[in-house]
């Protein structure tokens, strides 16, 4: 019986590539055409008859090979990668969805993922309603005839709220509804949606998959062959598609995906315990403390709590503010998920042009803080940060 290697041995081998003339890295196919044998096979190729490539937008060899191996890590039929989160969102949302249809989010969803929902799809007619998911019945009161999609974020962004993607996903086949997992935030390393029921596994790739702040990227991951089609055929004919330097850049990046979750994550643990017991500190959201209202579904549904962590501080955005022109080595940055520790306030910076009332209905409050730990050395963060909450 042939021995399965584990999942951090992919991470660093990846999907081999045949003649790729013995290169221990997946070289880069910077082309944008490919030539065929002969007449025959560049029909065959048109018709899907045979394998081969035909032009970079709709395949490449440096890409397929990112693309089988985020499938391994997924546990998914395939994958497309795309040139952003964002092509990697719109790309679900044209494969998935169409004039008259509904689709039911999570409320507290990544910004642009609901605002190109709202002013550019409904403009097709498609309608969406915005929800605490991490409430099942909440789901099951928003469901209507017309609901195609249930998309999920889990743990959702900035507020770090976690929803039972088994539990939802079961109430949504039993619908019909197609459920789709924005998983940027764990990456493959700590949560695996498609395990859990889920039909679609999507992610920034910007984020902890590249994990070197130097390139951005998505990828959609399926668990069904059809939905797969759809997804690629969106993809080509939008023109997503990802470069092939950019697909390279991305599979270097992998090679060390666990290594830097994991450290990133014994940072956070750290530091989620430091802040809540500070005394400027009002509350702290982080899956790893008991503290957290799903601290039990992250222990059953995530291998681990990650690297994100949401606080909020006494002084509301005066006090955001003052931790934000005060630390150093921490980035005062949007984004997440790089080697490198960044810090953002939200209601003075990403989510400052939504009314009060708006952003606190969706649990962003003027004193949260977002926190995405890196791999820096523990005691030098703490140092930063406790030198600039010092000046509150």
């Amino acid at each position: 019986m042939k021995h399965q290697i584990s999942e951090d041995s992919i991470l660093v081998h990846g999907a081999e590539i045949e003649d790729n003339y013995g290169a221990a890295v997946t070289p880069i196919y910077q082309t944008s055409t490919f030539k065929f044998k002969n007449a025959d096979h560049g029909a065959a190729c048109f018709a899907g008859e045979e394998e081969g490539f035909i032009y970079t937008r709709i395949g490449n060899p440096t890409i397929k090979a990112l693309e089988t191996t985020l499938a391994q890590l997924e546990h998914g039929f395939g994958c497309v990668v795309v040139s952003s989160g964002m092509a990697a969102v719109n790309s679900v949302y044209a494969a998935l969805l169409k004039g008259g249809d509904h689709m039911i989010s999570t409320d507290a969803v990544y910004g642009p993922s609901r605002v190109v929902m709202e002013k550019y799809w409904s403009t097709y007619g498609v309608e969406s309603t915005y929800i605490d998911t991490t409430d099942l019945n909440n789901i099951k009161n928003a469901i209507r005839p017309d609901t195609k999609v249930l998309y999920i974020e889990s743990p959702s962004n900035p507020t770090i709220a976690i929803t039972d993607i088994k539990a939802a996903a079961e109430i949504a086949h039993a619908h019909g509804i197609v459920v789709v997992v924005d998983n940027t935030f764990c990456s493959p390393v700590l949560q695996k949606p498609l395990d859990l029921g889920a039909d679609v596994a999507l992610h920034s790739m910007t984020k902890f998959i590249n994990g070197h702040a130097d390139i951005v990227a998505g990828a959609v991951i399926s668990r069904t062959k059809e939905i797969d089609a759809k997804v690629r055929a969106a993809m080509i004919n939008f023109g997503f598609n990802m470069d092939p330097t950019q697909a390279y850049m991305v599979i270097r990046g992998l090679k060390t995906l666990s290594v830097r979750v994991l450290k990133q994550q014994e940072n956070a643990i750290a530091l989620a315990e430091w802040l809540e017991k500070h005394p400027k500190v009002e509350w702290v959201k982080y899956p790893g403390l008991k503290s957290h209202p799903q601290h039990e579904l992250s222990l059953r549904q995530m291998t681990g709590p990650g690297s994100l962590i949401s606080f909020s501080l006494k002084g509301g955005i005066k006090a955001g503010k003052t931790l934000m022109d005060n630390i150093h080595m921490i980035l005062l940055a949007v984004s997440l998920g790089g080697v490198e520790s960044l810090m953002s306030h939200p209601a003075s910076m990403t989510h400052s042009k939504m009314s009060k009332e708006a952003r606190e209905s969706c649990g962003i409050t003027d004193g949260l803080v977002r926190f995405a730990v890196g791999i820096e050395d523990l005691e030098d963060i703490k140092a930063d940060l406790a030198q600039a909450l010092d000046k509150i």
